[in-house]
């Protein structure tokens, strides 16, 4: 077996006699010669004019290809076996459940939302009717925020797991098999549900459970000799009996943050980031990736990264979803939070990003708590958010359209006219967010565009848009925990996991933190 590199077009790749004929060359064979290859890694080189895909094959001497083994073919019954609760359905919670019935553990996940398919009806009701279910949303509920939200599968945190495992496990539970070759893999979701719900039937058939409608609302612990969790609550009344509980409940959990503070289990409050969602046309993103707005079937909907430091704090586009959509992630009534989703085929003539800048603790405490008079806590940042998201419900008219503004006007301090078409669903209400957020966010954001616009000209395009806010890039909590035996510092028996923990950001990074936490949590069992 030896790897082998070579470009291709995007007409060859689609075509198996061609592809042959690539690989062949590449490794100084005929096609005739040429015995087993597979591709393990495919990049667009936008570099070229037209661009060419760069791909990774192995290529056999003779010898058969050896199968991908499956990850999941392997998994023990664990029905009567140890129960490890799991509070939170998303990445971070189901990774953990698989990795703990790895483990000779049985998972028990309870989720505040509904399963994926009850989550629609919700997302309906927010996108058309303005109504926000604080249970079930495009935040909560199975598969968390990401599954609603593009499925992207990219992630520079290559030191938390094993990024190959995950993308193969989610190929089992049904997602396309490109994934554990593209540079930049998403699913989409429309295609990630079904995939979600494979998990869940996985879980369920080793002899795990998975329970939905389940809000946590306490926490059960003894506090002598030292802080030992015991159980917890659902629903206000139903108590279990529990020693284990791995916390993954996602970045927007407030209500458990607060239960924490409030229980006095140590929480701190971290560094996240706030600021908009910009809207282009899809075609002036691929002009700029490709040199032609009319980018043809062979090449997919272009994205952008792009970041730099105003007053040594980041601005950056966050979560760009290339061909999508811009969606209300409310979580609470009265409050505006955008974020952004893109179908799998990625084929909505519009592009979005967040757009946003860093929010440090010391930002906090001189440009919110000293102005409105707050004492600093861990909750600071949670209370920053939502004063945000309030206010921009306030400039609303009491349903999920959202407070806009065209980016042209928002430089000149403008209010804007007529809004552009948007794929917003709720729909826009021009609005003067130059002087609704922030000032200090946006002086930021207003320097951070001058300067994209020198890294990628034409970005401050007559067509775009901003809309407020977007907000939930992050936890604004952390929820610090052992890092090797991955409980919390105080809390026998307690493991924090995942975005809501503050350690992880992402399907991906979530993904790996949860299988990292069900470890820990079987070594922790093991020697107790």
């Amino acid at each position: 077996m030896r790897e082998i590199e070579f470009r291709i077009s995007p007409q060859d790749l689609e075509d198996p006699q061609a592809l042959k004929s690539h690989v062949a060359k590449a490794a100084n064979k005929t096609a005739e010669q040429l015995n087993e290859f597979r591709i393990i890694r495919k990049s667009l080189d936008a570099r070229k004019r037209p661009p060419v895909y760069l791909l990774r094959a192995i290529v056999s001497g003779g010898e058969p290809m050896p199968p991908l083994e499956n990850v999941l073919d392997k998994l023990p019954d664990v029905s009567n076996a140890k129960e490890v609760h799991i509070i939170g359905a998303g990445p971070a919670g189901y990774f953990a459940a698989l990795e703990c019935i790895r483990s000779g553990l049985r998972p028990v996940v309870y989720d505040r939302g509904k399963d994926v398919q009850a989550r629609r009806k919700d997302l309906r009701a927010i996108q058309q009717e303005g109504i926000v279910n604080p249970h079930s949303n495009y935040c909560f509920g199975e598969g968390g925020a990401g599954t609603y939200s593009d499925g992207k599968l990219y992630t520079r945190s290559s030191k938390r797991g094993n990024i190959q495992e995950v993308l193969k496990i989610l190929v089992e539970c049904g997602a396309d098999p490109d994934i554990m070759v593209e540079a930049h893999p998403h699913i989409g979701s429309n295609k990630l549900p079904p995939v979600i719900a494979q998990m869940r039937s996985i879980i369920e058939r080793q002899g795990g459970a998975v329970v939905f409608d389940a809000h946590v609302t306490d926490i059960l612990l003894t506090t002598q000799p030292t802080k030992k969790i015991t159980g917890f609550e659902i629903n206000g009344k139903e108590k279990i009996k529990s020693d284990t509980i791995i916390l993954a409940t996602g970045h927007s959990a407030r209500d458990i943050f607060s239960l924490l503070y409030e229980k006095k289990i140590l929480i701190e409050a971290k560094p996240f980031a706030l600021g908009v969602r910009i809207e282009h046309p899809q075609s002036f993103i691929d002009y700029c990736q490709y040199g032609d707005p009319d980018r043809g079937p062979h090449y997919p909907a272009s994205s952008y990264a792009l970041s730099t430091q105003v007053g040594n704090k980041g601005v950056f586009s966050f979560c760009m979803c290339p061909g999508g959509l811009i969606v209300p992630s409310a979580t609470s009534p009265g409050e505006i939070v955008v974020n952004g989703m893109s179908l799998s085929r990625r084929d909505s003539p519009f592009a979005n990003s967040g757009v946003v800048t860093s929010v440090e603790l010391d930002d906090l405490q001189n440009n919110f708590l000293k102005k409105s008079n707050l004492e600093e806590t861990p909750l600071s940042g949670v209370e920053f958010q939502k004063s945000v998201e309030q206010e921009m419900f306030k400039a609303g008219d009491g349903t999920q359209a959202a407070p806009a503004q065209r980016l042209t006007d928002f430089l000149l301090r403008k209010v804007s006219g007529e809004m552009p078409e948007s794929s917003y669903i709720p729909g826009l209400i021009p609005t003067p967010l130059h002087s609704l957020l922030p000032a200090w966010i946006v002086q930021r954001l207003m320097q951070g565009f001058k300067e994209f616009e020198q890294k990628m000209e034409g970005y401050i395009h007559p067509q775009a848009v901003i809309v407020a806010t977007e907000s939930r890039t992050s936890s604004p909590v952390r929820i610090p925990r052992d890092p090797v035996s991955g409980m919390h510092v105080e809390v026998e028996g307690l493991f924090p996991c995942g975005e809501g923990a503050g350690y992880a950001g992402g399907i991906m990074s979530a993904a790996m933190d949860g299988q990292f936490i069900a470890r820990a949590v079987a070594n922790h069992i093991k020697v107790n």
